[in-house]
């Protein structure tokens, strides 16, 4: 049996109504939000009291989904280091495609993301870019060029 699709890639946040206004500022729409606790949150994830808001953000095409995570109880704990190189172990980095890569990164910028390099031309197809943005999270943008 092979899997039916990737549903969407959850992120745990500090400050969930930043980072739905940073990710729906690159153009994600937001689905919903709600409550997630009970006995079935606790079984599902491991932790004992879980009590979390979260929001559903969709991509324009309706293909690819976040979900961002504020914990309540337990806290979340803090990631080592606080902001990890892109070489770092896990889950590396998300990647948009986006129409203009120049005013997704200063649109961004507004909402506190930093380059972590630059914008750079590969061949004659891509300009790319790492970016931190909420929760240090590395978001990727590529924008089709040829």
């Amino acid at each position: 049996m092979t899997i039916q699709r990737m549903d969407n890639v959850a992120i745990v946040v500090d400050d969930l109504d930043a980072a739905v206004a940073f990710f729906t500022e690159l153009g994600m729409e937001l689905e919903g939000k709600g409550q997630v606790e009970g006995i079935w949150a606790d079984r599902t994830v491991g932790l004992d009291g879980v009590r979390s808001d979260i929001a559903v953000l969709r991509t324009p095409d309706g293909h690819s989904k976040l979900e961002l995570t504020k914990y309540h109880t337990p806290a979340a704990s803090g990631a080592e280091p606080e902001n990890p190189p892109p070489n770092t172990l896990g889950l590396h980095r998300v990647m948009f495609a986006v129409d203009d890569i120049d005013d997704t990164v200063a649109r961004l910028r507004a909402h506190g993301a930093e380059l972590l390099g630059e914008v750079a031309q590969y061949e004659s197809t891509f300009r790319l870019c790492y970016l931190r943005g909420p929760a240090g999270i590395i978001v990727a943008l590529a924008e089709q060029i040829g």
